[in-house]
């Protein structure tokens, strides 16, 4: 079954003409259907679907991989284009009032700034949007799968420590339990389209293994959340994408340029960069 990828909204452009938005969208089309992995931040999705000739109106689902607004921000706009219903799949957690702790400058003071969904549940769903939560794995149709919860199984991955959610006034840290993946079954294995991957890449792959029962993996392609990661972890993520035999390596928004430099030069033809405007036949 061929899959074809098509980047919406990334941080930076492949092509003249798209435009660059810190944050991910991902159209995914495999077996007669077309699922949309989040929405980025603004109206890139739109503007860019026009640039490259991309129908949007061809969406069946809208997955949120998870609740922050550079993966949220663009569905009000995304709505507006499609102009019909259209389920959105994404975890209860996606509604939590989301922050992200800015470290102070020297002698200053700290603050806690809002990354959450930027509208209300109501307002979407008056534009269309019918959101199917959930936290188990759900299969969209025979060959696609949302993970669900990806459990912490790695020694060298975790959820970053200046990510926090408000519960009534106290900031308490946000274990990103909404993080989830797209994954597609394929002849040559699975494909796994990561929206930010907070959970860690590994976790996320090992988990998709265990839900599909496919151990095969060809290819691993979107946010792969190593901007962070220390010389450790970015070791040992390269010796475990080796021993998964992951064939295709295409990367994004949250990796980081120096991630993706490393990945680059360890994995050569078999990776390229994921920004907007690239369209992948896997």
């Amino acid at each position: 079954m061929p899959v074809r990828l098509t980047t919406l909204c990334e941080n930076t452009v492949g092509a003249l003409g798209f435009s660059g938005e810190w944050g991910l969208s991902i159209l995914v089309e495999a077996g007669g259907e077309a699922v949309l992995l989040d929405a980025g931040l603004g109206d890139a999705v739109v503007k860019n679907a026009d640039v490259g000739g991309v129908d949007l109106g061809k969406i069946s689902k809208v997955v949120i991989s998870h609740g922050h607004a550079d993966h949220t921000g663009g569905l009000r706009p995304l709505l507006r284009r499609l102009g019909k219903q259209v389920e959105v799949y994404g975890h209860p957690a996606m509604w939590d009032k989301k922050y992200a702790y800015v470290k102070p400058p020297a002698g200053g003071t700290g603050r806690y700034r809002y990354i959450g969904v930027p509208y209300c549940r109501e307002e979407l769903e008056g534009l269309g949007a019918s959101f199917v939560l959930h936290r188990e794995p759900v299969w969209l149709n025979e060959n696609m799968v949302v993970t669900g919860e990806v459990p912490m199984t790695t020694s060298f991955e975790q959820v970053d420590d200046n990510m926090f959610v408000n519960k009534d006034g106290d900031f308490v840290p946000d274990e990103l339990p909404d993080d989830r993946a797209l994954v597609v079954k394929t002849a040559k294995g699975l494909v796994v389209v990561l929206g930010c991957a907070h959970r860690g890449m590994v976790n996320t792959l090992l988990h998709a293994r265990e839900i599909t029962g496919v151990q095969e993996i060809y290819a691993v392609v979107g946010g792969t959340h190593l901007i962070r990661a220390k010389e450790d972890q970015l070791r040992e993520t390269v010796e475990a994408l080796r021993r998964l035999g992951v064939a295709r390596i295409g990367v994004s928004h949250c990796t980081g340029l120096a991630a993706a430099a490393l990945l680059a030069r360890e994995f050569g033809a078999a990776f390229f960069f994921n920004n907007a405007g690239t369209v992948v036949d896997l």
